[in-house]
Formats: structure tokens, C-alpha cells, sequence
């Protein structure tokens, strides 16, 4: 069911996260992302950082990712991470799973610290942090505007 994620699966991806561009305040970004755009995004981040699929009767559901957190050498052994699950399969285990996975595979890949940026409120985000070993670290007040309204973020962290 999980598998490393291909370019193939860019309009897939790109369906999942449109929703919470569109729909929500989760993702700060406020435009779509184009199927190409997804492409390249994928290709990228993959090229240096783990990119998982959850995958069921052939289609993805959901995905998760590290990619660099800050871009001074110094933080080579940080990566921020995200997760996205198709809107309508929340509650079935398969984000923290993906999660777990993601974590094993930073380990592998030699890295100390992931931290995950949460816009608040997000109670199932913030459980999910905190059921893999995450602490909050950070709350930054009204860091992001989307939908004419501020919004708070919060940093989760795990060391490993």
C-alpha cells in the first residue's frame, strides 16, 4: 500500500492538494497547483528526500514527504514534513502510517530533526503530531492571511 511516490502520480496528487488549497486554510498557498507544476515538485523533492504514496485498488489516497527545512548547511539534518490524505478518508489510520514510514526512511537517510508546520487550528493534525513522539516546540500568532482572516501557526518537533 505504500510505495515511493513516481511523477505519474502528479494529477492524482495534485487533486488531493487542490482541495485544501481551494477548501481550507491547512496549506498557506492560495493558487492551485498545475499537474505539471506537481511534476516538477515531485521530481525535485524526491531526488533528495523521501516522497510516499498510499496507494489502494491502484489509485493514491494520500502522501507524505520531507524536504529541506532551511537552506544553510547547518540544517542538512533538518527536513520539514507534510502528509495530505484525500479529504474523504480521513480517520482510517492511513496518515499516521504514511507518517511512521516517512520516519523510518528519514532515519535511514541519516537525518536528526523533522518538524512539522501546522496551521491552528488543527486538532487531528496536532494528534497525529503527537501520537508519533512530536512535541510543540513553537506558536507563531497570525502568521499567514488566507480567506481575509489570520491565521496562527504551530511547529511540531521530533528528534531521531
Amino acid at each position: 500500500m505504500i510505495r515511493p511516490v513516481s511523477t505519474s502520480d502528479a494529477a492524482t496528487i495534485c487533486a488531493i492538494y487542490n482541495h485544501y488549497i481551494v477548501n481550507t486554510c491547512i496549506s498557506f498557498e492560495e493558487e492551485p497547483i498545475s499537474e505539471s507544476g506537481m511534476a516538477v515538485r515531485i521530481k525535485e523533492i524526491s531526488s533528495s528526500y523521501p516522497w510516499l504514496v498510499w496507494e489502494e485498488h491502484g489509485e493514491v489516497i494520500g502522501y507524505a514527504y520531507a524536504g529541506k527545512w532551511k537552506s544553510r548547511t547547518a540544517y542538512r539534518y533538518a527536513v520539514e514534513s507534510t502528509v495530505y490524505l484525500r479529504h474523504d478518508v480521513a480517520g482510517r489510520g492511513i496518515g499516521r502510517k504514511l507518517y511512521e514510514q516517512l520516519v523510518i526512511d528519514l532515519r535511514k537517510a541519516g537525518m536528526h530533526c523533522v518538524v512539522g508546520c501546522v496551521a491552528l487550528p488543527n486538532d487531528a493534525s496536532q494528534r497525529l503530531h503527537e501520537k508519533l513522539g512530536f512535541k510543540k516546540v513553537g506558536h507563531f500568532d497570525q502568521a499567514g492571511r488566507k480567506f481575509e482572516q489570520w491565521i496562527d501557526i504551530g511547529y511540531w518537533q521530533l528528534l531521531l
